[in-house]
């Protein structure tokens, strides 16, 4: 796998066999990896040769959704495949009728800043958030909680 552009990656929803590879991606990243068999049909996967390499989430509660697991292969990161992966999954969310996406990060939230999330106080989390393995199970509670509206 080389690092060159994003003109040899292809995004598609992920299949039951892409499991292990999309848990795989999530450990390497330090992501929770546990319950991605329970969301498997809301996440897409960025492949290049056959291989996966990317992956990014999505928790469907009603209108809102908790946008998760968004990680890259070490060798194609810096090449803009972590902002196209977000950009699918937000078409995928609009299509869904999700009107607002929030989400839960330890080391990403400048990232997520830039793409328009705004900080949550932890006073104020959201059902849809606070509610989710994600956020009761999963993450460390040093974890930044981020919402965005999107419909």
């Amino acid at each position: 796998m080389e690092k060159n552009s994003l003109a040899a990656v292809s995004i598609r929803p992920a299949r039951k066999g892409d499991e292990a590879a999309i848990q795989g991606l999530l450990r390497l990243a330090e992501l929770p990896s546990e319950d991605v068999s329970e969301h498997l049909e809301t996440f897409l996967v960025a492949v290049v040769g056959g291989e996966i390499v990317g992956t990014v989430g999505l928790e469907v509660t009603g209108s809102s959704g908790l946008l998760r697991s968004l990680a890259v292969a070490v060798p194609l990161r810096g090449i803009g495949l972590g902002k196209l992966l977000y950009g699918e999954i937000v078409e995928k969310a609009r299509s869904l009728g999700i009107q607002r996406l929030g989400l839960l990060t330890t080391t990403a939230e400048g990232f997520f800043a830039r793409v328009g999330f705004e900080k949550e106080k932890r006073s104020d989390i959201p059902p849809f958030i606070a509610l989710s393995k994600e956020y009761k199970i999963y993450c460390p509670s040093t974890a930044v909680v981020m919402t965005k509206t999107i419909g």
